[in-house]
């Protein structure tokens, strides 16, 4: 059995940022939603984005001859305690091609460090030891590999053992549960969430004459682990995996009326966005500047200009181009729209919106007159 339902508002698309756009960050936005849904939708992706997802981190660091970690190390600038601290900033990013460690076992990459005297004497009787030097492996990618882990003063070679493990969240080391664990096996306090700072905020936004919907707003900033894009991918289908089990009760299916009205609702809603004036959708002041000089008043005058004859106008550049093109964009619209539908041409647009505004205003003042009445 089917209960239909009326239509709900929701985004057809997400936008990307992409002036904000950066190698660990990226804003994105939807819209319209009902009124409510913008929180709904953002809290639960913040809250998964920081709670669950995965990362690989080093859970435990064996350096051969140093049996704890309260102690200094002969030829080693920092003592143990320094270089724990320092291996605890190691990012590393799970390469997807990798099959074999698709799993959650542990894996421990074993590297044989050897500095020589000539290694010092080009570096000044120091030789500073990175993260790339000590992870080889082809199984993953250092994200930072610059990072200092400690300072070699004296000729040495030593095996270095790395226990790498994934999981979610911050697991502090008296948690970590080796089965094979060493004598001079150092745990460390692992940081696997790959998530930085997650935030989100609601505008309203319009659809027609309505401006009580949702515009959401998330900001993402990931350590390098993985894409913003897809911390908000896996986040997602972490979401729908959780909501698979209450779809035992649908009893009764939903059914939506997707139209959201008549045909002239549609047309109207249509004509509410197109008599728009270009001062009402929020621009920057060279694109509004370079549309009022080549005489542009209205949306509806907008759409009808092919995208090539955009750049054709005075001052008009790519920047502006995208800029118009993606505002429209949000509202349903594009450059070189066929209107003839409703009587607009090129020619006939300014007095096809005049008519509509004029038209609009007498069925106000009517309806205030039969209210006051």
């Amino acid at each position: 059995m089917s209960i239909k339902y009326g239509k709900f508002e929701m985004p057809k698309r997400i936008i990307v940022d992409k002036e904000s756009l950066g190698s660990n960050f990226a804003r994105y936005i939807a819209e319209p939603f009902e009124r409510g849904f913008g929180h709904t939708i953002g809290n639960a992706l913040r809250r998964m984005m920081l709670s669950s997802l995965e990362a690989p981190a080093i859970i435990s660091i064996r350096i051969e001859g140093i049996p704890h970690e309260y102690m200094p190390i002969e030829g080693i600038a920092e003592d143990m305690t320094n270089i724990v601290l320092n291996f605890k900033g190691a990012l590393l990013r799970k390469l997807p091609a990798d099959e074999v460690i698709g799993s959650r076992d542990t894996r421990i990459l074993t590297k044989i460090l050897e500095v020589t005297q000539e290694d010092l004497d080009r570096n000044e009787g120091q030789y500073e030891v990175t993260l790339g030097d000590v992870v080889q492996e082809g199984n993953f990618d250092v994200v930072n590999p610059t990072l200092h882990l400690f300072t070699v003063t004296k000729p040495m070679k030593r095996q270095i053992d790395l226990r790498i493990a994934f999981g979610r969240g911050y697991v502090p080391s008296e948690r970590h549960v080796i089965r094979d664990k060493t004598s001079d096996e150092i745990l460390l306090d692992s940081a696997f969430s790959p998530i930085r700072l997650v935030s989100y905020f609601v505008e309203n936004t319009r659809v027609g004459q309505d401006t009580d919907f949702d515009r959401l707003v998330i900001e993402i900033t990931t350590d390098g682990r993985i894409s913003a894009a897809e911390a908000l991918s896996f986040a997602t289908q972490i979401g729908l995996k959780h909501f698979e089990v209450f779809d035992q009760f649908n009893n009764f299916a939903l059914s939506f009326d997707e139209k959201g009205g008549d045909r002239d609702g549609d047309q109207d809603e249509l004509m509410d966005k197109l008599s728009l004036g270009i001062d009402e959708i929020e621009l920057s002041v060279r694109s509004a500047n370079c549309l009022t000089g080549a005489n542009i008043e209205t949306l509806a005058e907008l759409v009808c200009i092919p995208e090539r004859r955009m750049l054709e106008f005075r001052n008009f550049g790519k920047k502006s181009l995208n800029e118009i093109k993606a505002k429209l964009q949000e509202m349903g619209l594009h450059l070189g729209m066929d209107l003839t539908r409703f009587g607009i041409s090129h020619e006939t647009v300014k007095d096809k919106v005049k008519q509509y505004r004029e038209e609009k205003k007498k069925k106000k003042e009517l309806l205030k007159h039969n209210e006051e009445a």
